[in-house]
Parts: C-alpha cells; structure tokens; sequence
C-alpha cells in the first residue's frame, strides 16, 4: 500500500463532502445530542447518583474511543435499558 501525506489523504476522503453533507451531519449530530443528553441525565439520576454524574458517565466512553485506535468490537455508546 504506497504511502500518502496527510493532506492528500485528507483531500481523497473529502473529496465529494461539501455544505449540503456538513448540514446532514450536523443536523445528525444535533438529533442524537437531543436523545443522548436526557438519557444520559436520566441513568444518572435512575442509578441514584446524580445528574452530572450521570452526563460524564456517559461521555467518557466517547470521549477515550476517541482518542485510543480503533478495534472491531469496540462501542462507544452508552448501553440503554
């Protein structure tokens, strides 16, 4: 597999991604922080801890996928009931 800079690999995976694709993500991403956060707040208080502890439980597993390589069977979401 020949080797690209950054930039080049950057340009070949966006290459068709432009404003009308952005207002599709974003609007994807505003619809599951609006299903997301509540749940979040809700197992947090269901569990009998609080609501903020609830919210940062439930980002961290995004928030170290994030940053760790990715694996096949890794999930990041939280788990629901």
């Amino acid at each position: 597999m020949p080797r690209r800079n950054l930039r080049r690999l950057l340009q070949d995976e966006f290459a068709g991604y432009g404003l009308p694709i952005f207002h599709q993500d974003l609007l994807a991403g505003l619809t599951v922080a609006a299903v997301a956060l509540p749940l979040a707040l809700a197992f947090g208080v269901a569990s009998g801890a609080s609501a903020a502890a609830g919210l940062v439980t439930a980002t961290w597993p995004a928030w170290s996928s994030a940053r760790c390589p990715a694996r096949p069977t890794r999930s990041a979401a939280p788990p629901g009931p």
